[in-house]
């Protein structure tokens, strides 16, 4: 077998390009079954609205399409939304299949900024600008139109690997930083005494870590901190000096293939706990950046092998490298100088609070991240209820809404749905946290509801109501606990709840205000 004459980074990059089709496929699937009902002309959250907003508190569409770009100031139409999806998924296809070039991975870049900016709090998500920032990096790793997944004469740059190692030390750095200074439990390392059973959308191994003895949790808090405020530093080494020793070399590159590893390995247990959408598979990609040709070709088919070994080989001409070497400078001084504002904030330079998961650009090349800064202690639950009793009363049957990832009945099983983004469950989780005349877009859900809106109702894991519509819907607030192990073998459930009351008074089709903020019904 042969063996990599110098630290490259061929594979590396190959596992990038896929694992980043990968990610992009599951977004542009989402979007396909999610868009129009979210953001579609009768959706939640109608794009045209939201960017009409932008422009009047910007000043105009000229200053709004500047603050944030989309190509959706200039089609909002159904029709486009939708396309647009599946264009985004053929694309995603390509990547993964190894035909990626700047060409394809500009068009991606551009397709999702555009539904992050045009999709309201359905985009306000960390892992989107995460997703931006990655794709920018990786288009100075590919040909600019040629498409092969072993560019001939065509080394990674190793500049722009190392960026990739910046990225995931900011993505490390900051998501351990704000957990120390936003929650008491990551200091006494209490955190996953609570973190599995409260978290956004727990899976099914989540009730299982989160009845691990209490010492067991306690130490997985302290590989938390280990992976996120010690092992990003390994990140920035340079092993590439030339004039370094070859053993001093060696020792470094070890050092970052370890911290690489631990930050690989503790991305695959966050996949396997919760349902973190794709967060997680986003955050191998610049793991992969921590591992030479040295060490994974030993883990490669013999095929890939043959076709880099015929790529590695054919040489490249002096213009070619040093185009190569002045792009991947002009790369480095703009994320260097991009980067002021996001190790400010990580630093909290100024007195100011770190804050997480931020732009400091609208085109989001280099960003601030940050995940779980407060852990809850308690799991409250929206349950939305419908009846057909014309004249609801005591003796009223309620039929619970269920929905694809978060938690209703007790007896059902927590799904696995990751990475596959379910945006609605996710923002109910949050809205459980607030009180429903801050979540318009809740109400305007269920006012659909009430109509047994197609839309509304592609959203739900199944509709309890498949004839006519619900007369009243009502929405509970439940706090809800695992089962303990004992209480799971009596009555095989995985879920206690109790309610706390109503979140949303109960409302009909009738109601006049929701017919004034969303207009008249529609007719069946």
């Amino acid at each position: 077998m042969p063996v990599a004459a110098s630290s490259s980074y061929w594979f590396a990059r190959f596992l990038i390009l896929r694992f980043l089709g990968f990610v992009y496929l599951m977004a542009f699937l989402s979007l396909t079954q999610h868009v129009l009902p979210l953001m579609g002309a009768d959706g939640l959250l109608p794009v045209g609205q939201t960017l009409a907003t932008v422009s009047q508190s910007q000043g105009g569409q000229v200053e709004g399409f500047l603050r944030l770009p989309s190509l959706f100031w200039f089609w909002q139409a159904d029709g486009v939304l939708l396309a647009g999806a599946w264009i985004g998924v053929a694309l995603s296809m390509l990547v993964v299949a190894g035909r990626a070039n700047v060409v394809v991975l500009v068009c991606l870049w551009v397709l999702y900024m555009s539904y992050i900016h045009a999709g309201n709090l359905f985009f306000g998500y960390g892992w989107e600008i995460q997703t931006l920032e990655t794709t920018f990096l990786a288009c100075f790793l590919v040909p600019l139109w040629r498409w092969r997944m072993f560019p001939k004469g065509r080394p990674p740059s190793r500049i722009v690997i190392w960026l990739f190692r910046w990225l995931l030390f900011r993505i490390m750095l900051g998501a351990g930083l704000i957990k120390l200074r936003g929650d008491s439990s990551w200091q006494d390392l209490t955190a996953l005494f609570y973190h599995f059973e409260t978290q956004p959308i727990p899976n099914a191994i989540s009730w299982y870590l989160h009845h691990l003895p209490h010492w067991a949790l306690k130490l997985g808090v302290l590989f938390n901190h280990l992976v996120e405020l010690v092992l990003p530093w390994f990140l920035l080494i340079l092993a590439e000096l030339p004039r370094l020793p070859r053993d001093i070399r060696t020792v470094l590159r070890l050092s970052i293939r370890l911290a690489g590893a631990l930050m690989l390995i503790f991305q695959v247990f966050l996949i396997v706990s919760g349902n973190l959408s794709f967060l997680n598979w986003l955050t191998l990609i610049p793991c992969l950046a921590c591992f030479d040709d040295r060490f994974l070709i030993r883990f490669t088919p013999r095929f890939l092998i043959r076709k880099w070994s015929r790529a590695r080989h054919t040489p490249q001409t002096r213009l070619q490298k040093r185009l190569l070497l002045v792009v991947s400078l002009g790369v480095l001084v703009l994320v260097s100088i991009l980067s002021i504002q996001p190790v400010a904030n990580m630093a909290a330079m100024g007195g100011r609070r770190q804050i997480m998961n931020t732009s400091f650009n609208s085109l989001h090349l280099v960003n601030t991240y940050g995940a779980f800064g407060t852990v809850g202690t308690q799991r409250y639950e929206i349950v939305i209820e419908g009846t057909s009793d014309p004249n609801p009363g005591p003796d009223t049957i309620w039929k619970e809404y269920e929905f694809p990832g978060k938690p209703t009945a007790v007896d059902r099983r927590p799904p696995f749905t990751a990475p596959y983004h379910y945006r609605i469950d996710w923002q109910i989780w949050f809205a459980a946290m607030s009180r429903y005349e801050r979540e318009g877009w809740l109400v305007h859900y269920v006012y659909k509801l009430l109509q047994n809106d197609p839309g509304a109702l592609s959203l739900l894991k199944e509709n309890p109501f498949p004839d006519t519509p619900p007369k009243y819907i009502r929405a509970i607030l439940y706090e809800y606990r695992f089962t303990t192990p004992e209480e799971k073998r009596e009555t095989g459930d995985w879920w206690v709840r109790k309610p706390l009351g109503p979140w949303m008074p109960t409302l009909s089709v009738d109601n006049p205000s929701l017919q004034r903020a969303f207009g008249p019904p529609k007719p069946n």
